[in-house]
C-alpha cells in the first residue's frame, strides 16, 4: 500500500511537508494472527481550547500509547517482548513463591483425598483450554473442536461426581497439543513434560511453559505486524497525532517553543551577520528559510538535555535520539584526543599504520558511560593520556627510536585533560565540523545515499560518524515525512504571521 501526503492539506502545507520530508492443524498453529486494521492519512487540524474530561484524557493517553508502541515495533528491529520474573531474592518474589506454592500444595492435598475433590482442577483445565484456544488462527476449526470436546468442563465435572477423571490421560492430550502449537524452540520444555510424573509438578509445568508460548506467540504476531505497520506508518501515526491533538489541544506547545527557540538562534545569527557586515541594510526584514529553521532544530537534539521533556513530535524517537547523542559525545572526545596526539607527538606516530584503530580501542572502555552523572571525564582522559603515552613509547622502542621526554609526555597528557575544560578550543573546533557535517548530512534529498565529505580532524572517526550520521538523518528525514504538515502550520504562524491570520480570518468569514 503507497504512503499518500494528504490532499486535504493547504498547498503551503504540502510544499514544506514535501521538501522536509487451509492447512494442517499444527500448520495453522505456528501462524500468526492477521491484522485487519487500516489506517487513513489525516491532515493536522487546529482545536479550540477546551476542558477535557477524565475519559477524554484516558483515550488520549491510550492514543499516546498505541503511537509510540506501533512506531517502537515498525523502527526496531529487535524490538520483542520478554518473559521476565521477579528475582528471586526480591521481596515480590518471595511473596509470589509463598503463594503459588501455597497454591499448588493445596491442590496436592485435594487430589489426595478420598475421595478426590477435583474443583480446583477443573478449573485449572478450563483455563488451559482458553489459553491453548487463544493460540488458534481463523480457521483451525478442527483442533478447535476438538480441544473443546476433550477439555469439556462439563463433562468432566459429570465425571468427577463418579470419581471418574482421568486426569494424567487430560494432561498428556494438553501436552501433545502444545507440542503441535508451540514454536520450536519450545520442543525440549515439551519433552521435559512428558518426562514428569508428579501431576500437580506437572500441571505447574503446564503453566509455565504456557506462559512461554503466550510470549512467544506475541513476538511472532509482532514480527508478522512489521511490515505492514512499516508500509503504512507515515499515515497511522500522523492520524494518531491528530487524534492526541483533537484530545489535548495543548499537544503542540513543546513542539512550537522547540521551533520557535530555532527561530530565534537563527535571527540572532543574521543579526551577528549583519553586525559584522558594514555594507549591510539593517532596516529590511530578514528572510528564513523554513527548512533551515527545522533543521537547525533536529541539529540542537544532538546536543539536548534529556532531562528536560523532548518536543511532542519526537518521542517516540527520544530514547534513539539519546542514544546518538551519548555516542556522538565518545566519538567527540576520541576525535579531540587524535588532534592533540597528532598536532603534538606526529613525527612519532606518522610511521604507525593502525594507530588510529589502537587510540579507538584505548578510549572507547575508558568512555564507556559517559553521559551518566557520576562519571569522572577528567580521570578517563587521564587513562587515555596515559595509555597513548605508552602505546607510542613502546611504538618508538620497537623502531629503535628514543621515547618522549618526560616533559613532553605531560604536556601531551595535559592537553589530552584538558579537553573537559569549558570553552576548550580544541573540543569548540570538533564541535562546529561535527555540526557542519550533520547539517550538509540534513540538507542532502532524502533519496540520496552519499554522504557528504567528512570535514578535517574527524578522519579517525570516519565510520563511525557516517554510521551515527545515517542513523540519525534517517530518524530526521522520517520525522519530517510524518509531522511535516503539523511543523507547516507552527511556522507558517511564528515565521508569516499576518498571512496567517489573513487566512485564519478568511476561513472564518467564508463560514
Amino acid at each position: 500500500m503507497p504512503l499518500s501526503e494528504d490532499q486535504n492539506s493547504d498547498s503551503d502545507s504540502s510544499r514544506l511537508s514535501e521538501s522536509t520530508a487451509s492447512s494442517s492443524d499444527s500448520e495453522y498453529s505456528r501462524q500468526s494472527f492477521n491484522s485487519d486494521s487500516s489506517s487513513k492519512p489525516s491532515s493536522p487540524a487546529s482545536s479550540p481550547p477546551k476542558v477535557i474530561t477524565f475519559d477524554e484524557l484516558m483515550a488520549a493517553t491510550r492514543n499516546l500509547s498505541n503511537w509510540t508502541l506501533a512506531h517502537e515495533i515498525a523502527v526496531n528491529a529487535n524490538f520483542c517482548i520478554k518473559h521476565e520474573d521477579y528475582p528471586q531474592n526480591s521481596f515480590a518474589g518471595t511473596v509470589k513463591q509463598i503463594v503459588h506454592k501455597a497454591f499448588w500444595d493445596h491442590l496436592e492435598s485435594e487430589l489426595n483425598e478420598d475421595p478426590p475433590e477435583y474443583e480446583h482442577a477443573i478449573k485449572l483445565f478450563e483455563e488451559i483450554k482458553e489459553i491453548l484456544l487463544s493460540f488458534l488462527t481463523p480457521g483451525a476449526n478442527r483442533i478447535h473442536n476438538q480441544i473443546c470436546e476433550v477439555l469439556d468442563t462439563d463433562l468432566i465435572r459429570q465425571q468427577a461426581e463418579h470419581n471418574a477423571v482421568d486426569i494424567p490421560g487430560l494432561a498428556n492430550y494438553i501436552i501433545n497439543t502444545m507440542g503441535k502449537l508451540c514454536a520450536p524452540i519450545r520442543d525440549n520444555d515439551i519433552k521435559q513434560l512428558k518426562a514428569t510424573d508428579n501431576i500437580v509438578e506437572l500441571l505447574r509445568q503446564i503453566f509455565r511453559v504456557l506462559d512461554l508460548m503466550k510470549v512467544d506467540m506475541a513476538n511472532y504476531t509482532i514480527k508478522s505486524l512489521r511490515p505492514y505497520l512499516w508500509h503504512n506508518l507515515v499515515d497511522y501515526e500522523r492520524t494518531k497525532f491528530q487524534e492526541i491533538l483533537e484530545e489535548t489541544p495543548s499537544a503542540l506547545n513543546l513542539t512550537t517553543e522547540w521551533i520557535k527557540e530555532s527561530i530565534e538562534d537563527e535571527l540572532s545569527s543574521i543579526s551577528d551577520e549583519s553586525s559584522s557586515s558594514p555594507g549591510a541594510d539593517s532596516s529590511s526584514k530578514p528572510i528564513i528559510s523554513p527548512t533551515l529553521v527545522l533543521n537547525n532544530g533536529y541539529l540542537k537534539l544532538l546536543q539536548w538535555d534529556y532531562c528536560k521533556t523532548i518536543p511532542e513530535t519526537l518521542i517516540t524517537d527520544e530514547v534513539r535520539l539519546q542514544e546518538l547523542r551519548e555516542k556522538l559525545n565518545q566519538l567527540k572526545v576520541i576525535a579531540c584526543v587524535s588532534l592533540i596526539t597528532n598536532n603534538m607527538v606526529g613525527a612519532a606516530i606518522v610511521d604507525v599504520p593502525d594507530f588510529a584503530d589502537q587510540l579507538k580501542r584505548i578510549s572507547l572502555p575508558l568512555l564507556e558511560g559517559m553521559n551518566q552523572k557520576n562519571f569522572d571525564l577528567k580521570e578517563a582522559l587521564n587513562g587515555i593520556g596515559i595509555q597513548i603515552c605508552s602505546t607510542v613509547n613502546k611504538s618508538l622502542s620497537e623502531r629503535g627510536l628514543p621515547i618522549l621526554s618526560e616533559e613532553m609526555q605531560s604536556n601531551l597528557m595535559g592537553q589530552i585533560a584538558h579537553i573537559v575544560e569549558k570553552n576548550n578550543p580544541v573540543c569548540s573546533l570538533i564541535d562546529k565540523r561535527i555540526q557542519l557535517f550533520m547539517r550538509s548530512l540534513l540538507a542532502l534529498p532524502s533519496f540520496q545515499k552519499c554522504m557528504p565529505t567528512v570535514p578535517g580532524g574527524l578522519s579517525v572517526i570516519q565510520t563511525e560518524i557516517e554510521l551515527l550520521g545515517s542513523q540519525y538523518a534517517s530518524i530526521v528525514n522520517f520525522n519530517k515525512k510524518v509531522y511535516g504538515p503539523f511543523y507547516a502550520n507552527i511556522l507558517r504562524k511564528l515565521l508569516f504571521p499576518e498571512a496567517a491570520m489573513e487566512k485564519t480570518e478568511a476561513e472564518t468569514s467564508s463560514n
